[in-house]
């Protein structure tokens, strides 16, 4: 499912009259970029939320015979139901079981989706691909990479269904300290007391994520708008939602005017 819907609004005068997905990168649109690279590696059906300038996408997909693939267009037209809220949404177009890979219309990447695809094991819900690079925004993760909780290290808020998380100060976990522990292959503890023994990563989120159907039922309770993060984090007591680390990640977001010139050097490979 590529995520297209968004006002774009930090690529401003371009979205003023087209929806970002078709902004163009290298000549061509954001869109194009992201279906040919999951068609080279065997993706067959693709989903695509739409919101605005909806019937330019539609238009375009058209015009390109939906790439020889079997796209389908999932219509936020009404509202705007971010990234969690996107997926219930299009839950009837979805045909199997098969695990769904997210991703979204503004980012460039160097992933290997076949490979992304292929560390999905059968007993895990959910896939988030993560990195060791600097944010304020962590996921928590314990040793065995299993999803603990979230946190804002500027602003000491912190998201877990876990008690000794959601109690501990993370936000006294500096980014050397951090950065150093990474470089020592080790993790951290929470700083506050707590009777649990567990320790926990922290790593970045890249937004890329594999997400198995088995999870749709627990959408039910959710609303009709809501962020995907909400949702794990409120369902990774009770399914099993790991991150994948990724060293050589590299990932850019064409959110930005300044950014488009980056992101033709980014296709180039010079950057």
């Amino acid at each position: 499912m590529i995520f297209a819907a968004g006002l774009g609004t930090r690529l401003k005068p371009l979205t003023d009259t087209m929806p970002k997905a078709l902004v163009r990168v290298g000549g061509e649109p954001l869109l194009k970029h992201v279906i040919l690279r999951l068609k080279a590696v065997g993706y067959t059906r693709i989903i695509v939320n739409v919101h605005h300038f909806a019937s330019q996408i539609v238009d375009y997909l058209r015009q390109q015979d939906n790439f020889d693939l079997d796209i389908r267009i999932s219509d936020e037209t009404e509202a705007l139901l971010e990234t969690g809220g996107g997926i219930k949404k299009a839950i009837p177009l979805f045909s199997d079981d098969s695990p769904v890979l997210i991703h979204n219309v503004d980012v460039l990447d160097n992933v290997d989706y076949d490979w992304f695809a292929r560390q999905h094991l059968d007993d895990e819900d959910a896939v988030l691909l993560v990195s060791r690079r600097k944010t304020k925004r962590y996921l928590l993760f314990d040793n065995a990479m299993r999803l603990m909780g979230w946190t804002n290290v500027e602003t000491g808020e912190v998201k877990s269904p876990y008690d000794w998380i959601r109690t501990a100060e993370i936000t006294a976990v500096d980014w050397e300290k951090y950065q150093l522990s990474l470089s020592n292959n080790s993790v951290l503890a929470p700083q506050s007391p707590h009777p649990s023994p567990l320790i926990y990563n922290m790593f970045a989120f890249s937004g890329i994520h594999s997400f198995s159907p088995r999870l749709f039922p627990l959408m039910e309770r959710f609303p009709d708008r809501f962020p995907i993060i909400d949702f794990y984090l409120s369902t990774c007591h009770r399914a099993r939602i790991v991150g994948l680390v990724k060293d050589d990640l590299r990932m850019l977001d064409v959110g930005k005017l300044d950014s488009l010139e980056l992101a033709e050097r980014f296709l180039e490979g010079t950057i």
